[in-house]
């Protein structure tokens, strides 16, 4: 399985509700993601599935990345991939799926910890991750620590290049 990782782009310090679930993105946070979006759209990396948390500024992000790879489907959401959740359960949901391709949006440090164990195969290797950085993995056998290799890591400068 190809899995794709994608932590959203700058977001609003604070929201007008005052909660962090509704932070939006900021002007510069929307603009970078078109670049970010077009540059994924281009590897053509036919996406099974979307997996993104219910933060709107997770879903902010994943909106134009699905629209550039023409993801046909609805993106799923997931409170496995929330700032505070156990890496293991977006792992489990994965393996669920059955996917041959999948991305997943979310934030830090739950990201960098997803990345972390997929790479060293421990739950205390953190591995942080740029906002609007995409990681690329390659898993093989059944999903799970240490069963992944990183075919590649493009911060937002990178992409934007693209």
């Amino acid at each position: 399985m190809l899995l794709y990782i994608l932590r959203h782009a700058e977001a609003e310090a604070l929201s007008p509700s005052g909660l962090d679930a509704d932070r939006a993105l900021t002007e510069g946070g929307t603009r970078r993601m078109k670049l970010v979006a077009r540059a994924i759209g281009r590897m053509e990396p036919d996406f099974d599935a979307i997996f993104v948390s219910p933060l709107l500024r997770a879903r902010q992000t994943a909106e134009p990345v699905a629209a550039a790879c023409r993801f046909k489907g609805e993106p799923t959401i997931t409170e496995a991939l929330v700032p505070g959740a156990n890496p293991s359960g977006i792992l489990e949901e994965l393996d669920a799926a059955g996917c041959v391709s999948a991305l997943v949006v979310g934030h830090e440090p739950h990201l960098g910890n997803l990345v972390g164990r997929l790479v060293s195969g421990r739950k205390d290797v953190d591995v942080p991750m740029k906002k609007a950085a995409l990681a690329i993995f390659e898993i093989h056998a059944e999903l799970g620590a240490g069963r992944a290799e990183l075919k590649g890591y493009l911060p937002p400068r990178l992409l934007e290049r693209l």
